[in-house]
């Protein structure tokens, strides 16, 4: 019985070694198919390199390129930023007039004056085009956005007030121009009557204070915000009549 079990045992010691070798073995095999595996993986990268190589160099080269074009293009932006504020700045200190110049123009030294200040603005196509059959329009072109724009240019004494019969006139201009917008200038002030109909019809009214800041570099586009006002209070209009005289 003894023998026995000892023999039983022997055969179990014997089956768990013969186990854990093959478990060993296994691992080693696995081991050998890894090792062989990485070889062949490197052995066909090297016979490959050849092909490979001008794949990898030109991707390389494309993307140090693209980043040169945008380094290049982002210079590019910036300089024609700072070029453009440049620009904007010198044409209004070589289109600044004073109001004393403004007040001495011819009337047709005043619609020059007026395009002029409409092109510094980035209006295109701007000409002038008052006479003695003007249609009721002195300058006429297209706003930055691309609208249509017909211009009447007065170039009055402070004293004198624009009538509402003038902004009407402007109106039929309007229509025989076929213009998207309508702008009355004027060295002058608007009556009453006259800029409420600038309003009601959205009409640009740029008067005297006006002129100052356009001429001063405000943009004809801005100067939509404050339409119809800036003409002042029961003060400003008494300092306005003691400064001219009316």
């Amino acid at each position: 019985m003894a023998a026995r079990r000892g023999g039983s045992g022997g055969r179990k010691g014997s089956g768990g070694r013969g186990r854990g070798s093959a478990a060993r073995r296994r691992r080693e095999a696995r081991q050998r198919t890894a090792v062989v595996g990485g070889v062949a993986v490197l052995l066909l990268l090297v016979a490959s390199w050849s092909a490979v190589w001008p794949y990898l160099l030109g991707t390389a080269i494309a993307a140090s390129l693209g980043g040169l074009v945008w380094w290049l293009w982002r210079t590019d932006r910036i300089a024609r930023g700072g070029d453009r504020a440049w620009r904007q700045a010198d044409a209004v200190a070589a289109g600044h007039r004073t109001p004393a110049e403004v007040d001495a123009m011819s009337g047709t030294e005043f619609e020059e004056l007026v395009a002029e200040l409409c092109r510094r603005d980035g209006c295109t196509e701007v000409r002038r085009v008052g006479g003695s059959h003007d249609n009721g329009a002195d300058v006429v072109g297209r706003l930055p956005d691309g609208r249509t724009m017909v211009v009447q240019c007065k170039r009055y004494a402070p004293t004198r007030t624009i009538a509402s019969r003038e902004m009407r006139d402007l109106m039929g201009a309007k229509v025989h121009f076929g213009a998207d917008v309508a702008v009355f200038v004027t060295t002058s002030r608007f009556s009453r009557p006259s800029q409420a109909l600038a309003v009601e019809h959205g009409i640009l009214a740029v008067h005297r204070d006006h002129l100052g800041l356009w001429n001063n570099g405000a943009s004809l586009p801005a100067l939509a915000g404050v339409n119809g006002a800036g003409q002042g209070d029961r003060r400003h209009r008494a300092r306005w009549k003691k400064a001219y005289g009316k």
